[in-house]
Formats: structure tokens, C-alpha cells, sequence
């Protein structure tokens, strides 16, 4: 735990007690992650999948807004820091054993969530019943250009 995070309490080793409980008590993996599905808090539509420490699930809490834990660049991350679209947070959802979050939110700014200008980072789908392993687009439209946004990272 750093030294801005709550203090976040061990899951109880009892299954019953771990369900019921009232006290939020995250099961961070081996890496001291936790997997987040985060969704637009109106329509449900799924915006991205990312990871939370337990210093980004303590600033989400604090702030609510969202942060979470760069695996690629080992750091940090609070959403929407570098392009403007915050993702406010409106509910903050754990499972049954406290290792996996869902986030609603409500994206400011261009209300683009994904790093491409597009909406959500899921604009592509896989057909099914196909005999190649193709991707459709379903989602072209671009709310900022990533490049003036980003440079070229």
C-alpha cells in the first residue's frame, strides 16, 4: 500500500463472510491489480477494460474520478489527464469476492474514451460462424484526432 491509498483491509479468508460483508476488502492479483470494466453510466455500453492498484481505487474514491494502474508504462494513469475526457465516476461496483470492479461513469470533454478518438476502445467486433479470424469495424466516427492529442506516442 502507498502512502495515498486508503487502508484497505485483507479479504476475510471465510467465503460466507467475504459475500456478506460490508467492508470493502479488495482482492488484489498477484501483480496487485484488479481487472475494471468500466461503462458509460447512461446507455451501459462498455468503454474499456483497464487495471486499478490500490493507489488508483483510492484516488477514484477520493475524487471520483477515475484512475488506474498503466501496466504498459508502470505509472499512475488518471484518465482523461492528457485529452480532457474525464471519466467522472457515478457508481463503483465490486463482484462477490472483491476481485474485479465495474465502473460507471460519465465521460467529459469530447466524450471519447478510448485513445483512438472513438467512444469506446471496443469498436471492432468478431463475426461469428466464420471460417477466418476477422475484425468488422462498428464504430468509425472519431471524437478528436490522437494525434494532436497525443503526439506521436
Amino acid at each position: 500500500m502507498t502512502n495515498d491509498s486508503l487502508p484497505f483491509e485483507k479479504p476475510p479468508a471465510d467465503k460466507k463472510e467475504l459475500e456478506e460483508s460490508t467492508t470493502l476488502t479488495p482482492k488484489f492479483d498477484a501483480n496487485g491489480l484488479l481487472p475494471v470494466v468500466t461503462t458509460d453510466a447512461r446507455s451501459g455500453q462498455v468503454l474499456m477494460v483497464g487495471y486499478m492498484n490500490d493507489l488508483a481505487l483510492s484516488q477514484t474514491i477520493k475524487t471520483s474520478e477515475a484512475h488506474y494502474w498503466s501496466r504498459s508504462r508502470q505509472e499512475l494513469w488518471h484518465k482523461g489527464a492528457t485529452s480532457g475526457n474525464v471519466q467522472k465516476v457515478v457508481q463503483i461496483l465490486t463482484d462477490c469476492d472483491q476481485d474485479a470492479i465495474v465502473l460507471r461513469v460519465e465521460v467529459t470533454g469530447a466524450e471519447a474514451t478510448c485513445h483512438t478518438g472513438r467512444v469506446s476502445c471496443f469498436y471492432r467486433e468478431v463475426p461469428l460462424a466464420e471460417e477466418s479470424a476477422r475484425l468488422v469495424e462498428i464504430d468509425s466516427e472519431r471524437h478528436f484526432d490522437p494525434d494532436e492529442v497525443y503526439g506521436s506516442k
